[in-house]
C-alpha cells in the first residue's frame, strides 16, 4: 500500500491518485470524512514538484480561507495564492485557491492565467445541483480549456458515472469514476424526544404510533400566533446536551439553521453548564487571548466577541457565516484542540471544514431556505450528519435529530435515514453575462456547440434522465434579441455598454445601464456607494435598519425613479434602509455605533461593505470614464477603512 503525508492510503485514494498520474480526470464519490482531501493534496504536491499551476475551488469563502491557511502551512506562503473577491493574495502563485465564482469569471473572460492551469480541483462538486449557484459550476467546466484535468470531489453521488460521461462528452478525454461507500466510522441515526429521550427510529415510531399530531404546516402557522407559548412546550436543547455530557458523548456539533439562534442557544447553555476542567479553562483562555490580542479594540468591544468569550470559557461555542473571520478562527482552533465540548453551528461549518465530532445534533430537520420552510434533503442531511465520528477515536458516530411531536413526519424521517439517494441534476440557467461573453469570445458556430454542452442538455438528450430545464438555441436567441433591443449589441458586435456588462458578474444589465450613460454624472461619491450597496443587497424581511431619508438620499431616489430601467429593477426601500449605516460609516463612526442602527450581525454588516467595494471595483475596471473611476476610488477609500479591511484578512 502506498503512503502519503505519513498516512497509508485507502484503496479508493490510491486508485484516484493512480488515475491522476495516468492523465485522466477523476470524479470521486465518497462519504464525508473518508479522506477525499488527501487526494487533492496529492494533486497539489504533484503540481508543485512539476512546476504546474493548479486551482482549488470551493463553494464558500470560509472554506477557501481555511484551505489557504492549511496549504500555506504545508507548502509555504510563497507557493499559495487566494482569490475570493474580498481577498487577493499572491495571484501568480503555483497553487491558487478561489471560490468557484471567481474561477468561472476568469474562464468566461479568458484570463490568460487559465491557459497555464494543469489541475482544476472542484471541492463539493454536488453544488452543481444548487438551484441558485449550480450554473456557476457548470460554466466552470464548460468554458475551461480542454487541456485541464479535473478532480471532482463530493459526498455520495448516485449518478457519478453519468456526470463523468458528461465531462467526457464536452472535453474529449476519459474521466474515471472512483466510488467509495465505506465510512471509516459507522454512522448511527438517533432521535431525541422529550418523553423517551435518545432512541433509534423503530423506538421513536413505536412511541409516536398511537399519538396524533398536527402537520408541520399547521404547526408552523400556529407557531406564528403563539410563538412564545409553543417555544416553551418544545424540546429543550439543554436537556439533550445534559444527557450527552452525562453519557460522555462529547464533543458535540449542534447544527442550527439560524445564525441568531446559534448565539442564543450558546448563551443559554453557558449560563447553566461549565464543561471544562480548570486546566482546560486556562488553556482556552490563553488561546483566546493570543488570537484576539492581534486585533484592535473594536473587535473586542463587539457584543458577539464578549458573548463568544463568555461561552468559550465554559467549553461552549458558536460558529456561523455572520461572524468575523477572527472570531471563527478562535472557535475552529479551540474545537480542533478539544476545548469546545458543544459547538452550535450553522450548516456552513460542514462544507469542507474537516472538524468531526463524536456526536452531531440537529436542532430540527426543517430549515428556512430563503423562500420557505422545508424538510432537509438527503444530501443536506448527510453533509451534516457525516461529521459524526472521529477516525481512530470513535467506534461509531451518532447523528441525533431533535424531534418536535407537533411537526414530525415519520415517513420523511424514514426516507431521510435510508441513505443519500439524490442524483446530481443540472440547474443550468443562461445569464446575460454569459450570452455577452459567448458573443465576445466565440464565433457563431462555436456558440452553437457550446449551447449543447450543458449538463441539462446531456441529461435529456444523451442519458435520457430528467432535468430541470434544457438550454436551447431559442433561449440564446431570445436573450440576444433582448440585448439588441437594450443597446448592448449592435448586429453581432458588443457595444460599449455590452462590453461593460460582459465584465460585470452580478446584476450586469442594471449596473451597465446606470454606469455607462450620464446617470452617474449627477451623483456624488457617497450616492454612488449607496446606489451600489442597494443593488447588491439581498433583502430579508427580518432585517431591521434605522433608515435615513435626507436631501442627498431623496435626490438619489428621485434619480432612480426617473431612470427608465432603474425604476423597474430597483426599489427605493433598500436605498433608504442602507443609507443610515452607510452614511455613519462613510463619516468615520466606530463600528460598534453601527450596530445600534441595525439588527444585522457584525459579519453580515461587513459583508455588505465588502460586496459594495467589490462591485465598485468591477465597475472601475470595466469603465473608461476617468471621472467615474475617481468618484469610485473616493467612495471605496471611505468605506474600506481599517476595520473592514482587517476583518476579512
Amino acid at each position: 500500500m502506498r503512503e502519503f503525508h505519513g498516512k497509508t492510503l485507502d484503496p479508493f485514494q490510491e486508485q484516484s491518485i493512480t488515475f491522476l498520474e495516468q492523465g485522466f480526470s477523476v470524479v470521486v464519490s465518497a462519504p464525508t470524512g473518508s479522506g477525499k482531501t488527501l487526494i487533492a493534496e496529492y494533486a497539489i504536491e504533484e503540481s508543485l514538484n512539476k512546476g504546474w499551476i493548479s486551482v482549488y475551488t470551493a463553494p464558500i469563502k470560509a472554506l477557501s480561507n481555511q484551505k489557504y491557511s492549511e496549504f500555506c502551512a504545508l507548502y509555504g506562503d510563497d507557493k499559495i495564492g487566494i482569490l475570493t473577491g474580498d481577498v487577493v493574495i499572491n495571484p501568480r502563485a503555483s497553487i491558487l485557491i478561489m471560490t468557484t465564482e471567481v474561477y468561472r469569471n476568469m474562464v468566461l473572460s479568458r484570463d490568460p492565467l487559465v491557459q497555464d492551469v494543469k489541475y482544476l480541483i472542484i471541492d463539493e462538486v454536488h453544488f452543481i445541483s444548487d438551484p441558485e449557484r449550480g450554473t456557476v459550476w457548470e460554466e466552470s467546466l464548460i468554458f475551461s480549456p480542454e487541456h485541464i484535468r479535473y478532480l471532482c470531489l463530493s459526498a455520495t453521488i448516485p449518478n457519478a458515472r453519468e456526470f463523468a460521461d458528461w465531462i467526457e462528452s464536452i472535453k474529449g478525454h476519459e474521466v474515471k469514476v472512483v466510488t467509495h461507500h465505506h465510512r471509516p466510522v459507522p454512522l448511527k441515526h438517533m432521535f431525541y424526544d422529550t418523553e423517551v429521550g435518545v432512541v433509534d427510529f423503530p423506538a421513536l415510531r413505536k412511541a409516536l404510533e398511537h399519538t396524533q399530531y398536527p402537520t408541520y404546516e399547521k404547526a408552523f402557522h400556529k407557531r406564528q400566533r403563539h410563538r412564545s407559548r409553543q417555544q416553551d412546550e418544545g424540546p429543550r436543547h439543554e436537556d439533550l446536551v445534559r444527557e450527552l455530557v452525562q453519557g460522555r458523548e462529547v464533543p458535540c456539533l449542534y447544527f442550527v439553521f439560524s445564525r441568531h439562534r446559534t448565539q442564543m442557544m450558546a448563551k443559554q447553555l453557558s449560563r447553566k453548564m461549565n464543561l471544562l476542567t480548570p486546566q482546560e479553562q486556562a488553556a482556552s483562555a490563553t488561546l483566546v487571548r493570543e488570537v484576539f490580542q492581534k486585533e484592535g479594540p473594536q473587535i473586542n468591544e463587539l457584543i458577539s466577541t464578549q458573548l463568544l468569550k463568555q461561552a468559550l470559557s465554559r467549553g461552549i461555542g458558536f460558529h456561523h457565516a455572520g461572524l468575523l473571520p477572527r472570531q471563527k478562527e478562535v472557535v475552529e482552533k479551540l474545537f480542533a484542540k478539544g476545548l469546545i465540548k458543544v459547538l452550535y453551528a450553522t450548516e456552513t461549518f460542514a462544507v469542507g471544514i474537516n472538524m468531526p465530532a463524536k456526536v452531531v445534533c440537529f436542532d430540527s430537520l426543517w430549515k428556512y431556505d430563503g423562500r420557505s420552510h422545508r424538510f432537509l434533503r438527503t444530501k443536506e442531511y448527510y453533509q451534516l450528519a457525516g461529521r459524526a465520528g472521529r477516525r481512530g477515536m470513535d467506534l461509531v458516530g451518532l447523528a441525533i435529530a431533535v424531534i418536535d411531536r407537533r411537526q414530525v413526519d415519520l415517513g420523511r424521517v424514514a426516507h431521510l435515514i435510508e441513505g443519500d439517494d439524490e442524483p446530481l441534476e443540472s440547474q443550468f440557467y443562461l445569464g446575460y453575462n454569459t450570452v455577452l461573453n459567448l458573443i465576445l469570445h466565440h464565433k457563431p458556430q462555436e456558440i452553437e456547440l457550446l449551447l449543447e454542452c450543458s449538463f441539462a442538455h446531456f441529461q435529456k438528450y444523451e442519458s435520457g434522465t430528467r432535468s430541470q430545464g434544457v438550454l436551447t438555441k431559442r433561449e440564446f436567441e431570445r436573450k440576444k434579441t433582448e440585448l439588441l433591443h437594450l443597446g448592448f449589441l449592435k448586429g453581432e458586435e458588443l457595444t460599449e455598454k455590452g462590453w461593460f456588462a460582459a465584465h460585470i458578474y452580478a446584476h450586469e444589465l442594471l449596473v451597465a445601464e446606470l454606469f455607462t450613460g450620464n446617470f452617474h454624472e449627477r451623483l456624488s461619491p457617497f450616492q454612488l456607494a449607496l446606489l451600489t450597496a442597494a443593488i447588491i443587497y439581498e433583502e430579508d424581511r427580518r432585517d431591521v435598519f434605522k433608515g435615513l431619508k435626507n436631501r442627498e438620499v431623496g435626490q438619489l431616489i428621485q434619480e432612480v425613479r426617473s431612470h427608465p430601467t432603474a425604476s423597474r429593477w430597483l426599489r427605493p426601500q433598500p436605498i433608504i434602509s442602507l443609507a443610515g449605516i452607510l452614511r455613519m460609516w462613510y463619516r468615520g463612526c466606530q463600528f460598534t455605533e453601527l450596530l445600534e442602527a441595525t439588527n444585522l450581525l457584525e459579519g453580515d454588516l461587513i459583508r455588505i461593505f465588502r460586496q459594495t467595494i467589490d462591485m465598485m471595483m468591477q465597475v472601475s475596471k470595466a469603465t473608461n470614464d476617468q471621472v467615474l473611476k475617481d468618484k469610485l476610488a473616493e467612495a471605496t477609500k471611505a468605506i474600506d477603512r481599517e476595520f473592514v479591511a482587517v476583518s476579512f484578512s
